[in-house]
């Protein structure tokens, strides 16, 4: 089952007297449980279509549709609700809240899920018991800038994965982390994704990430070229 297709997406900023053609007419299916990497050079339009599937940008022209529902015809509110209930993201730069500890940005996301009628009790144990999947049983009341690299990338994870959602975009996990704990996060998402059949895809320059990928997505110019 496709979880996620592209037809004929494009994507188009204007640049002063010019457009800019960032994503021309790509199609694309992934699969429930897939682990892909789109790979491209810098400009090529990887980090734009990672947007467009994370509904975070629109796109100019054709379908996106994710389980099999054209949310291009979505509005805000729609589209806020399929981010905070299907989708998590993993993002270059962590984006966690520097004032809250790493036990209360992991709840955060599940605080935001009003229609999930959580207790306080069922939210702790969910976030609880993801930072000690990462591996950070004792960083849960340190904030951010008590963290290494690493171990804030380990919250980001925890923090996208805590909704328990479908799909988790994940935009250059790797670049801010030296190689070897760039291996070992990676080595943990893919376990999360064989053990929570999460579907996962990359946008990355990492050509490590390829050996974890079962699929493989280069974009140049805009252009899908495999």
């Amino acid at each position: 089952m496709n979880v996620i297709e592209l037809e004929k997406v494009e994507k188009d900023y204007p640049l002063g007297a010019t457009t800019v053609h960032a994503v021309r007419g790509v199609d694309l299916a992934i699969k429930e449980g897939d682990f892909i990497s789109i790979v491209g050079p810098s400009g090529s339009g990887k980090t734009t279509l990672l947007n467009i599937i994370g509904c975070i940008d629109h796109a100019t022209g054709g379908a996106v549709r994710i389980h099999g529902e054209d949310v291009t015809t979505y509005s805000d509110k729609k589209l806020t609700d399929l981010r905070l209930h299907t989708i998590g993201f993993i993002f270059q730069t962590f984006n966690l809240i520097p004032v809250l500890t790493t036990l209360e940005n992991v709840e955060f996301p599940l605080l935001l899920m009003k229609k999930a009628n959580l207790s306080k009790k069922e939210i702790r144990d969910r976030a609880v018991k993801l930072l000690e999947e990462v591996g950070l049983n004792d960083q849960m009341n340190q904030r951010p800038f008590e963290l290494s690299g690493g171990q804030r990338q380990r919250v980001a994870i925890a923090r996208a994965l805590v909704t328990k959602p479908a799909i988790v975009l994940a935009d250059e996990p790797t670049a801010n982390l030296d190689s070897d704990t760039g291996e070992k996060i990676l080595t943990l998402m893919k376990e999360l994704n064989v053990i929570e059949k999460t579907t996962f895809i990359f946008s990355t320059h990492d050509p490590d990430i390829l050996k974890y990928a079962n699929g493989v997505v280069k974009i140049k110019d805009g252009l899908r070229v495999s």
